[in-house]
This record gives C-alpha cells, sequence and structure tokens, in this order.
C-alpha cells in the first residue's frame, strides 16, 4: 500500500476512535442524570391538549392595476418563492352553453397546448427550463391560471403565465388529442362504480338542466361537436378584465410586484358589457328513494345517499362544520367507526356539504362489500336519524379539536395560502375571516349541532344511489323497505360506451 495512503488511512481511525469514545461518555453521562429529573409518565389518560393554536397571517393588502383589475397581496418573506393565483369568475362548467358541457373544463385545459409564439412542447420546455409551474384550471364557477416560481425566475415566468391566460393559439392537433383522451375517460368511466354513482346521484338531486346535474367534462356528443373556434369564443367571452383578480402570495412587496404585473396585464381590457348568469331554485328531495345501477360482478357497492345542500355562504357554515365532523367527516366519525371500525363493513365512510356559490350536494358515501350492502345500508339510515338528536360534550369537544387543530396546517406554503385567499375572493369574504377561523369553530354549541342537523337533514328524504351486483344485493334491500326502487343499468346512467379511435 501506498505509504501517504497508509498514514491518511491511520489518521482516519484515530479520528473515529476519538468520536466513538466521546459518544460513549455523552451516552453515559446522560444515563447518570436521567434519574435525577425523570417522571414516571400517567398512563392511565390520554395527555390533555393544549390550549387550540391561533392564526396570525400578515396583513392583506387590496391594490389594484391601472385597468382596475384587483390584486390581493400577502406579503411572506420567509422563502424566496412567488405564488400568483389568477381568479376568473363567471368563466367555469356552469357557464358552459346549452348542447356544450365540457367547453370550460376543455378551454383551461387546452390553453397550456399552445401559446404566443410556442407550441405545446416549447411552451412545456421553457416552463421546466426555469423550474417554474404554471397551470390552467376550471371548476364550477372559476377558472383560474397559477404561477408557483422562485423569485429569481419571477420576471421570465410571467410573461409565460401572460401569454397562456391572454394568447393561448388552441391548436387543433391538440384539440383533436386532447377529445380522444376525454373520450378516453367516458369510456373508462363504465367500469368505474365511483364515477357512475357521482354522476347519477348529480343527475337524481339536480336535474339535467341545471349545471351541477351534468359532468364538467361533457358527455359524448358534446366532445366530439368541439372545434378550436368554440374555445375561442368561450375564452373571448369569459377570460375578460372585469372577472380577474390577481392573488400574490410570497416574498415580493407592492412596489415590486405592481409594475410587473402593470407591463404583463396592464393592457387586458373589459367587456363592453357583461352578463351576470342566474339559475331557478333547485327543489328538494321529496321523498326516500333508491337508484339500483347493475354492476355484475362487482365486489364492492359503491353507497351514495345525497339531498340537496346549502351555499357556501350561508350563517349555518361553522355549524355545519362540527355537525358533520361529528356525522362523518373525520376518522373518528360515527360512520366511520359504526362501518369500519364496529361492522368491517368497509375501509371507511364519511359524509360531507360540498359548499358552492349555489346549494351544492349533502352526501354520505362509502364502497361496501357486496354481501353487506343491506346491512351497511341500514347503518347509514341509523346513523342519520341518530344525529338528529342531541350529541355528547365528548363529541363536540372532539369534532372541534379537530378542525381547530388541524386549521392552520392549510397555511404553511404560500400555494396554500394563495388558495384560501381565493376562497375569500370568490365568496367575498372578510379580511379578519381566517384569523377568526377557529374562536368561530370553538363557539359553535350543542344547540347549534342539533338545530342545523334537525334543519339540512332529513332521512326520509334522500336520493339513495347503490351500484353494485343486482342478483346478490336487490332482494336484501327490498327487505329494508326504505322507499320505491328504480332498476338501472350503467347505460342508462352514462350512454353507450364511446368508440375511441386508435
Amino acid at each position: 500500500m501506498n505509504t501517504r495512503l497508509l498514514m491518511t488511512d491511520n489518521r482516519i481511525r484515530n479520528t473515529l476512535f476519538k468520536k466513538s469514545l466521546w459518544l460513549v461518555a455523552l451516552a453515559l453521562s446522560a444515563l447518570v442524570a436521567i434519574p435525577a429529573f425523570a417522571q414516571k409518565a400517567d398512563r392511565s389518560k390520554p395527555p390533555a391538549l393544549g390550549p387550540a393554536p391561533s392564526l396570525k397571517l400578515p396583513a392583506i393588502q387590496h391594490l389594484k392595476l391601472s385597468n382596475d383589475i384587483p390584486v390581493v397581496l400577502m406579503e411572506k418573506h420567509s422563502v424566496p418563492l412567488v405564488q400568483v393565483n389568477l381568479v376568473i369568475n363567471n368563466a367555469g362548467s356552469a357557464m358552459d352553453p346549452a348542447g356544450k358541457s365540457g367547453l370550460a373544463s376543455l378551454t383551461a385545459d387546452m390553453m397550456d397546448e399552445g401559446a404566443g409564439k410556442l407550441n405545446a412542447l416549447q411552451l412545456a420546455d421553457e416552463i421546466d427550463f426555469l423550474g417554474t409551474n404554471i397551470s390552467v384550471t376550471a371548476g364550477m364557477h372559476t377558472s383560474g391560471v397559477s404561477l408557483h416560481t422562485p423569485l429569481g425566475k419571477f420576471d421570465q415566468a410571467l410573461p409565460i403565465m401572460a401569454d397562456i391566460l391572454l394568447r393561448p393559439t388552441f391548436p387543433s392537433e391538440e384539440l383533436e388529442r386532447k377529445t380522444k383522451e376525454l373520450l378516453t375517460v367516458l369510456m373508462q368511466w363504465h367500469d368505474e362504480p365511483r364515477a357512475i354513482a357521482s354522476v347519477i346521484l348529480n343527475k337524481t338531486l339536480f336535474g339535467r338542466e341545471h349545471p351541477y346535474g351534468v359532468p364538467t367534462v361533457g358527455n359524448e356528443e358534446s366532445i366530439r361537436s368541439f372545434s378550436a373556434d368554440d374555445l375561442k369564443r368561450f375564452h373571448a367571452a369569459h377570460f375578460h378584465a372585469g372577472n380577474a383578480t390577481f392573488i400574490v402570495v410570497g416574498d415580493i412587496s407592492s412596489k415590486e410586484l405592481l409594475p410587473k404585473l402593470e407591463a404583463a396585464f396592464g393592457k387586458w381590457k373589459f367587456p363592453a358589457s357583461q352578463k351576470w348568469p342566474s339559475w331557478d331554485p333547485v327543489k328538494q328531495v321529496s321523498e326516500r328513494r333508491i337508484y339500483l345501477v347493475d354492476k355484475p360482478g362487482a365486489a364492492q357497492t359503491e353507497i351514495r345517499i345525497g339531498r340537496i345542500g346549502v351555499k357556501r355562504n350561508t350563517p349555518d357554515y361553522f355549524p355545519l362544520l362540527v355537525m358533520n365532523t361529528i356525522l362523518g367527516g373525520s376518522f373518528s366519525s360515527r360512520l366511520n367507526q359504526n362501518l369500519r371500525e364496529t361492522h368491517g363493513y368497509s375501509y371507511g365512510a364519511g359524509s360531507r356539504f360540498d359548499f358552492r356559490p349555489l346549494p351544492g350536494p349533502f352526501l354520505a358515501a362509502s364502497a361496501v362489500q357486496t354481501n353487506v350492502t343491506d346491512k351497511a345500508l341500514q347503518e347509514f339510515m341509523n346513523e342519520l336519524n341518530a344525529i338528529l338528536k342531541p350529541v355528547t360534550d365528548d363529541e363536540m369537544t372532539r369534532a372541534k379539536n379537530y378542525l381547530a387543530l388541524g386549521y392552520p396546517e392549510g397555511f404553511q406554503s404560500v400555494g396554500q395560502i394563495a388558495g384560501q385567499l381565493g376562497e375569500m375572493v370568490v365568496y367575498n369574504l372578510p379580511d379578519d375571516y381566517f384569523n377568526k377561523y377557529i374562536p368561530s369553530v370553538l363557539a359553535v354549541t350543542k344547540a347549534d349541532v342539533e338545530r342545523v342537523a334537525k334543519k339540512y337533514l332529513d332521512p326520509e328524504k334522500v336520493a339513495i344511489i347503490l351500484v353494485g351486483d343486482r342478483s346478490v344485493i336487490e332482494q336484501g334491500v327490498r327487505d329494508l323497505n326504505l322507499g320505491q326502487i328504480d332498476l338501472l343499468s350503467i347505460e342508462d346512467v352514462l350512454g353507450k360506451v364511446p368508440q375511441v379511435a386508435n
């Protein structure tokens, strides 16, 4: 062995030996010190919870561009990142024209498939090279473009975001590819009980004429009819400055931000006039009725129990959150403990209110073993009836702690904070809403929970959806005598399986 290498090896061995002696000595000293300070843990009961955490966010700044587009800014200088979310109101699937369901969703999906002077691949390469992320999404009532970028790449990324928003090209070859993808999704739905259950529940509750009653991706007929001109018209009609609000969170000040936004979006125009859509109120479910969709050979039955819920801006929002947390909104909820832990019918069961600008659905849901479908359905009905009675003090404490202790976790990243601010913008919530969220949860009383349960839940007036093997589950369900049973096929719900060319 080379002499120099041997000497180096010996020095390394000596250093490691000395470190090991030091670690042993440290461990021995710790063992000696333990008896002086250790206390025997009290394991007879769970440790007491500390006080609920408080959430104190930095100030929300309300700014404007020269063309009057609102800008909501929250400065967060701990990490050199910037999140820009552009919320486009009145640009979601609820605005799909008659016979063109799925147009909003496809328009948003196509906007980053070619924009400005770049095609889809060039655009993707530019975004990847900068280490940023730019995405376009469409919801029920809003669409949005979001940018997540290191501060050092902000100046280069913002013009790309502007091209995607203002100058999408909607290339025909990309539209053809996206059309095939959507038709493939519809084809796959025929073999996905969860998708079947979701489609028929929404159709049953809201009907075909309401935007909540049809799939946001569209149907085979509408998807095959889309042209680039359809997308361009929808974009021009809804993606304009009058519907826009910028939400910015990150390591940037207003003095730095406004000139950059001004350069990229300051010439974006408002429309000459703007039409605000409206829809007739949806009638509440008037009776308990079962819709059984036959899925031969299914190992599980998808159960959905639904009725019309309540809109997001209800004064009962916090009591409803607490009530639903007890019923089915957490792992320790009644539904999950009953169907999963006590009976072993399911891997999980839950419930939720889908809060939207208009009253969305309330649903209780699970996938259960086929041979216990009737038993599981009976347990669902038992719990829906039981929640109308007074809840216990322990349940109230656990539910409120669950909501309060977990709430600050939704504000850890600039992206999470921007998403929360987006809710504030869409629903016109006050600036102190987030800081007051936890006190609002803790203020809910048992009387509040009982009141909203009786007001919004009625087990006698629900739509019950079952997607499973009819030959196994039908008789047991009939024996429950819960109401009229409508027997359906998958094609009754979804139509025929689309034929997709390779």
